[in-house]
């Protein structure tokens, strides 16, 4: 049952994940990376709808978040040290865990937001793991405004250390796209348009909370990592990408950093790019109005990645 808290040992952390077991014949194997401030149990619905589609589901808590323990990673920071490698090291290991105990299905790998830039960093780092990978409302067209962010948390990690919440990021990202909404209810009405989505993400003391200066930093680290010429040429043209974003959405500029990076992958060769921009959905596409529909384009989209006719094993 996706609720239960299950728990996989790597090093210098345990990693809490849940799972979700393929209905039927078993045609693939998705691992889901949640987003920034949120965990892995809100992905219930979702997983429990791709599970309905024949796919082994496993979404893990990400270092500092949810019910992950580390010793160097309370919530709010990945890791002391090298906290992008740790997050992508943890991806691979939930990846041979999954196909420990399904062997012989393909990977899909889900990210979504923050999510989506560890998961286009975990294929290029790991090109040989994942089948297919799907990036959804990630921003990684940050530009100048990312590399001038970059500063001001050196800046204060040269004032006040690494290890505490940064002062200014979330007035630039989260408190600013809040505003973007010009009906807002709550400060986070750029999430979604159904109130109780939104309320349900106030009230949970796993969410929404202030993100450690280290933690900023590994965020821009992934985002300008994953797109440079020199790590995509790791990775094979043909590799299915599902890129979703929303027309709503303050965090990816309205969806246009999602069209630019399906446009930049396109410019390096990649061939099977599936793009979509939702024009009534803001931040959380798969908890907005209209999510089921996305959510069924989007298991359709992995049987066509899987070929799902030719992949089919019993699930275990």
């Amino acid at each position: 049952m996706f609720s239960e808290t299950q728990w996989l040992s790597v090093p210098g952390a345990s990693l809490a994940y849940h799972h979700a077991e393929a209905t039927g014949l078993a045609c693939g194997i998705l691992l889901i990376s949640h987003g920034l401030a949120e965990h892995s149990k809100r992905y219930r619905r979702f997983a429990e709808a791709m599970a309905a589609r024949g796919y082994h589901v496993y979404a893990h808590d990400h270092r500092g978040h949810g019910e992950t323990t580390a010793p160097d990673a309370p919530i709010g920071r990945f890791a002391r040290r090298d906290g992008v490698e740790r997050v992508i090291g943890d991806i691979i290991a939930m990846r041979t865990h999954a196909t420990s105990r399904h062997p012989g299905l393909k990977v899909i790998l889900f990210g979504h937001s923050m999510g989506g830039l560890i998961a286009l960093n975990a294929a290029v780092a790991a090109p040989a793991e994942f089948d297919a990978v799907a990036v959804w409302n990630a921003n990684f067209a940050v530009g100048l405004a990312g590399r001038a962010a970059q500063a001001i948390l050196i800046g204060e990690r040269m004032l006040k250390g690494s290890d505490v919440p940064s002062g200014l990021l979330p007035k630039l990202t989260f408190a600013a796209w809040g505003r973007s909404i010009a009906d807002r209810r709550t400060e986070f009405d750029w999430l979604s348009h159904i109130p109780d989505e939104v309320d349900k993400y106030v009230a949970d003391p796993l969410c929404g909370f202030d993100a450690s200066v280290s933690l900023w930093l590994d965020v821009f680290e992934l985002t300008f990592r994953a797109p440079q010429k020199v790590h995509l040429d790791r990775l094979r043209r043909d590799l299915p990408i599902h890129l979703i974003g929303g027309a709503e959405d303050p965090a990816t500029e309205r969806g246009k950093a999602v069209l630019w990076l399906s446009n930049h992958l396109k410019r390096q060769g990649f061939s099977r790019i599936s793009t979509k921009i939702y024009q009534d959905m803001r931040h959380e596409t798969l908890n907005d109005i209209g999510a089921e529909a996305a959510v069924a384009a989007f298991a359709d989209w992995c049987d066509g990645a899987v070929a799902k006719s030719g992949n089919g094993q019993n699930p275990r």
